[in-house]
């Protein structure tokens, strides 16, 4: 059975966390987590956060695990309930690591969810998509266009693009990367706009 989650779901999963702890600890959503809380999807299968802080991670695992969650792989957590956590720490993604951390001014998006002392944001557009291409399944490639066709008047392509190629010239097989970026325009060329000379433009970083 695939279990999903939608945002009240997870809103509620949250604020019992949030009875639980005494200190702040700043949640980032990626993935179809972010999509999920920002409105853009209507559920999540995966549940990925982000957590920058080395001390306020820590807090975080200790929580979980007092609260019965168990460690199956190295930033994966889950329960008997169904529900699958993948915890991230610093900057690191799943095998990504964007540039600046989400914590810095315009690094995520606030989601009020109501809790004391557990701050939730989404992240930035541009790493949300940026993470979303690099693992470059067809689903992270599909909700990238989502994002991208309803917030098309706040990303900018060209910032997008730069921001990616930097980020890309970081990973261990940049041009498998690039090659990710390409199918991606290719999909935008299709479904939202002309993209053909970024395309040939991309073809040349290859």
């Amino acid at each position: 059975m695939e279990y999903r989650i939608d945002k009240n779901k997870l809103i509620d999963i949250l604020k019992i966390w949030d009875s639980f702890i005494r200190r702040e600890i700043r949640l980032i959503a990626c993935g179809g987590t972010a999509l999920t809380l920002l409105g853009i999807k209507p559920s999540t299968k995966d549940i990925d956060f982000l957590v920058p802080a080395e001390a306020e991670y820590s807090h975080l695992i200790k929580l979980l695990k007092d609260l019965g969650y168990k460690n199956e792989s190295g930033f994966r957590w889950i329960r008997d309930d169904g529900f699958v956590f993948d915890i991230f720490r610093g900057k690191h993604i799943h095998t990504t690591e964007i540039l600046f951390s989400p914590l810095r001014k315009g690094g995520n998006i606030c989601i009020e969810i109501g809790t004391t002392h557990i701050y939730v944001g989404a992240l930035n557009f541009y790493d949300l998509i940026i993470s979303k291409i690099f693992r470059g399944t067809s689903a992270d490639i599909e909700d990238s266009i989502s994002l991208l066709k309803i917030k098309r008047e706040q990303i900018d392509l060209k910032k997008l693009l730069l921001r990616y190629k930097k980020t890309a010239s970081y990973d261990i097989n940049p041009k498998r990367m690039l090659q990710n970026l390409s199918a991606f325009l290719k999909q935008v060329n299709r479904k939202i706009m002309n993209v053909d000379k970024i395309i040939k433009e991309i073809e040349l970083w290859l």
